[in-house]
């Protein structure tokens, strides 16, 4: 255990560049490594990767390692966990940091198996503990109702990371690092799977989790014509629309805009529910919002208990005018 030092990172790559989940596990990992007084790293694993490295290191990374293979263009459970078990035996970190996405849900447990260690899904918070060194890892439970925080006493301490959670450094194209170039070392016979075809979702305007402001609609807003309503408040305030799970079910919406427990994980700077009721499942996937404004009619609703302002009345009044409001403070 005495020989784990350092904070690594699992950066996931899109379209050749960093995706936001690594920029900000960098920023976070940069934190981690500064209060222990060890070396951050980064793994960069696909194909086509090498150019990514420099990116890495000017995101707070002092060394990247760099597994460029053709067997890895395409994320195939199999050869990434072998790749990430490889180098993590190599580079032998105290933490291992990866995003709360569909990869790192995918490999975090996986490769705490093959490690004979554990690992803390979808943490908000982390955070060294002074004397133990341990790291301290917060997540929401029961719903988002409450939050705990978990440690390990085994090496190294894997956590997935919820989007937005935290906060990326500005990039220093003047910052330097290590760059270490690692064979994957794969055995196409041992890759069980083949990916036949991707379906590429094409959304217009901001993506949901991207996005800084997001405006939600619940059952109350009784149809699809309601959230058109949402989407042109979305539209002044260059957000994106989300929803809860009952406008989804019933085709109001298309299930890909579905936040919580069983959609999408958001934190926004600014998320505003309306004729949402604060259903615990809903919750859970907004409840990392910097600011929470609820629309409601009732006023006894859960929802303005997780509010930061909230306004009782009908959204259908409400919204028009709040629309007014704004376009008239963007034309001063």
């Amino acid at each position: 255990m005495a020989d784990n030092k350092g904070v690594m990172i699992f950066a996931e790559v899109i379209d050749g560049k960093l995706t936001a989940v690594a920029k900000e596990l960098l920023g976070a990992g940069r934190k981690l490594a500064n209060d222990l007084k060890e070396e951050l790293s980064a793994l960069v694993a696909g194909s086509g990767v090498g150019n990514i490295a420099a990116e890495a290191i000017s995101f707070g990374a002092d060394k990247v390692y760099v597994v460029d293979a053709l067997l890895l263009k395409d994320y195939r459970t199999d050869a990434y966990v072998a790749v990430l078990e490889k180098v993590i035996k190599q580079a032998n970190p105290r933490i291992v940091l990866m995003g709360q996405t569909t990869i790192g849900r995918d490999l975090a447990p996986r490769a705490a198996f093959r490690l004979a260690t554990a690992a803390v899904l979808d943490c908000i918070a982390l955070e060294i503990d002074a004397a133990t060194k341990q790291l301290l890892m917060t997540k929401p439970v029961y719903g988002g109702n409450a939050r705990a925080i978990y440690t390990m006493e085994t090496l190294p301490q894997i956590a997935t990371v919820r989007a937005k959670a935290m906060a990326a450094l500005e990039p220093d194209g003047a910052r330097k690092g290590q760059v270490i170039a690692l064979d994957a070392g794969l055995d196409p016979a041992a890759i069980k799977t083949t990916v036949l075809q991707k379906v590429v979702h094409e959304a217009e305007g901001t993506k949901l989790e991207d996005a800084a402001v997001v405006v939600a609609g619940g059952r109350g807003i009784g149809g699809p014509e309601g959230f058109k309503q949402l989407e042109e408040l979305a539209k002044v305030l260059k957000g994106a629309v989300g929803a809860t799970r009952p406008p989804c079910d019933a085709g109001w919406v298309p299930d890909t805009i579905q936040i919580g427990l069983t959609g999408k994980i958001v934190s926004p700077y600014v998320y505003i529910a309306v004729a949402i009721s604060g259903a615990s499942q809903h919750m859970a996937g907004c409840s990392g919002s910097k600011n929470i404004i609820a629309i409601n009619r009732d006023a006894e609703a859960q929802i303005f208990k997780e509010a930061r302002f909230g306004v009782v009345g009908d959204w259908k009044k409400i919204i028009p005018a709040f629309e007014a409001k704004i376009k008239e403070l963007q034309t001063k």
